[in-house]
């Protein structure tokens, strides 16, 4: 009985606990943006106050284009991610257990790694067109290596008892993979995800500015070039918010597998 009244009083004090820190983390921004309001004019060519964000959005008429372009940015952001993750695993596994593998791949993986993404645009363009697959295909090129690179640094790091005992166990490769090597990497490659997230958006949003395909990216750049800063600005805290979805749904992941790690899988 003792234990069943204390466990949920631990529960409310660490939520008690995350919300305080998400509030905090918080605080300098409301105080950015409420000095900004303060000293701020809604007809500033370059710094519109907050309150003119909103209302430029559904100006001239242009308030029907936002929630296509939210649809489109989040379809690439999240296909690209989730294309991302299962290439960099791949990859990551195959490199992290094969020292030999590292070695003849590691040259080429590095020139890939140092190209910037906006130098590949113009190449996926001529290959792809101006179309989604386009978009998502830059997005993975970019996103993958955080990924890769956890995920080799992850198998590297496994216990060697654990593989041990596999062998003695005489499991598959495959059984091996999926019962011991990607369970046991599984902190490195969430890790890596969440890494990888604000690239991928990043990315989304430059290709969509470059290239002009649908998105918020393309509003942002349309609105850039029509001189609409708070339309402008209003559209970079859209796709802020949905980072920040995406990456607390990741690091809320990350957490539980963590916990269950160090709780021994219980």
């Amino acid at each position: 009985m003792v234990m069943a009244v204390k466990r949920p009083q631990r529960n409310n004090r660490a939520t008690n606990g995350r919300w305080f820190d998400v509030l905090a983390g918080l605080s300098p921004l409301v105080v950015l943006l409420t000095v900004w309001e303060l000293v701020g004019s809604p007809d500033s060519p370059f710094y519109p106050a907050p309150s003119a964000w909103w209302p430029a959005l559904f100006t001239r008429g242009q308030g029907e284009d936002i929630i296509p372009a939210i649809i489109d940015t989040s379809r690439t952001f999240g296909v690209g991610l989730v294309l991302a993750t299962v290439v960099g695993v791949a990859v990551g596994v195959g490199v992290g257990a094969s020292e030999r593998t590292d070695r003849a791949l590691g040259p080429m993986f590095e020139f890939a790694r140092a190209l910037p993404p906006a130098a590949i645009v113009p190449v996926a363009t001529l290959l792809l067109g101006f179309d989604e697959t386009m978009k998502v295909a830059v997005v993975v090129l970019a996103a993958v290596w955080p990924i890769m690179l956890n995920t080799r640094t992850g198998v590297r790091s496994i216990d060697p008892v654990l593989l041990d005992m596999a062998r003695s166990l005489k499991l598959s490769r495959a059984h091996t993979v999926g019962k011991v090597l990607l369970p046991a990497v599984s902190p490195a490659i969430l890790l890596g995800v969440r890494v990888a997230t604000p690239v991928a958006l990043v990315i989304t949003l430059l290709v969509e500015y470059l290239t002009g395909v649908s998105g918020v990216g393309a509003l942002v750049g349309d609105a850039q070039r029509t001189f609409q800063p708070a339309r402008v600005y209003a559209l970079i805290v859209i796709a802020g918010l949905i980072s920040l979805a995406v990456n607390s749904l990741v690091r809320s992941l990350e957490q539980r597998v963590r916990r269950r790690h160090a709780g021994g899988g219980r």
